[in-house]
């Protein structure tokens, strides 16, 4: 026979049961799983949108022989790399241009002196002697930047012996390089690298759009984001005949730049991208 003394001695024991697994509860193991949980539904957001991103890259890979249909076949393209543009990205550009039919006709490597605002001197005062040698292929009122805008669409656009000493000039003062073999293009695509003083793109931009039959500047994802290169060209009247763009650094970045550059033969200008005001992606 269970004893009285029994019955209290188990009761005690499952009340201390009890108040073990409230405490328990309540205490250090109650977060236990609860921490997955947490970090599982603050990922799913962010997974999501990397699912997203994914997504539109893939479709831009699938469809881009489609979306430009040749338009670029018979054209030819200069790519400029501004300071600091990442190789990978100018390469997968070059090879969206091959795809269109287009062929790069040159490459343009903006060396830091360029865009450096210690420099300003000598980039004005190279510019200055070289429009007494071009004539009529540089405005004699442009002032510094823009001058040497349309001296680099001069050196990537232009044909014969002032093209030549362009080039030849640009590279001796340290300011540009340019590929073995550069022949005349038709539209020039800007590839922007490190930040850039907005007065010194802005200039340099709106000299080659002055100058090209088409110019797109193409940039980043932080480039079109607040305080992004983009922005501050965007909101510069003097660039509206350039065509900008944001997210080159991915695939649906890339073929939409490769889109612009096709739309840039015939309508000057636009904003595309995640962040451009024309639209996302440039169809007509």
């Amino acid at each position: 026979m269970i004893s009285y003394r029994h019955h209290i001695v188990s009761l005690v024991a499952v009340f201390l049961a009890l108040a073990v697994g409230v405490v328990l509860g309540g205490g250090p193991l109650s977060d236990l799983g609860r921490e997955d949980r947490a970090a599982s539904a603050a990922t799913a957001p962010a997974q999501q949108a990397r699912r997203t991103a994914d997504f539109g890259d893939q479709f831009a890979a699938a469809s881009a022989g489609t979306l430009y249909a040749g338009r670029l076949a018979d054209h030819r393209v200069a790519v400029i790399a501004m300071p600091g543009a990442e190789a990978d990205t100018t390469a997968a550009l070059t090879e969206q241009v091959s795809a269109a039919g287009g062929q790069v006709s040159g490459t343009y490597a903006a060396r830091p002196a360029l865009t450096d605002p210690a420099q300003k001197s000598l980039v004005d005062t190279l510019g200055s002697q070289l429009m007494t040698q071009v004539g009529d292929a540089v405005d004699s009122d442009a002032s510094t930047y823009p001058r040497l805008g349309q001296l680099l669409a001069l050196a990537s656009t232009g044909d014969g012996a002032d093209a030549q000493a362009v080039r030849d000039s640009l590279a001796g003062a340290e300011l540009v390089d340019t590929s073995k073999d550069a022949k005349p293009a038709e539209v020039v695509l800007v590839v922007l690298g490190d930040h850039t003083d907005p007065a010194i793109l802005s200039g340099l931009a709106s000299g080659l759009a002055a100058k090209a039959t088409g110019v797109v500047v193409a940039g980043d994802t932080a480039a079109g984001a607040s305080g992004g290169d983009l922005v501050t060209l965007r909101a510069n009247p003097a660039v509206e005949a350039a065509a900008t763009v944001d997210g080159a650094d991915t695939a649906l970045g890339q073929v939409t730049v490769t889109l612009a550059l096709i739309r840039s033969l015939t309508v000057p200008g636009g904003s595309f991208g995640a962040s451009g005001s024309s639209g996302a992606v440039p169809l007509s």
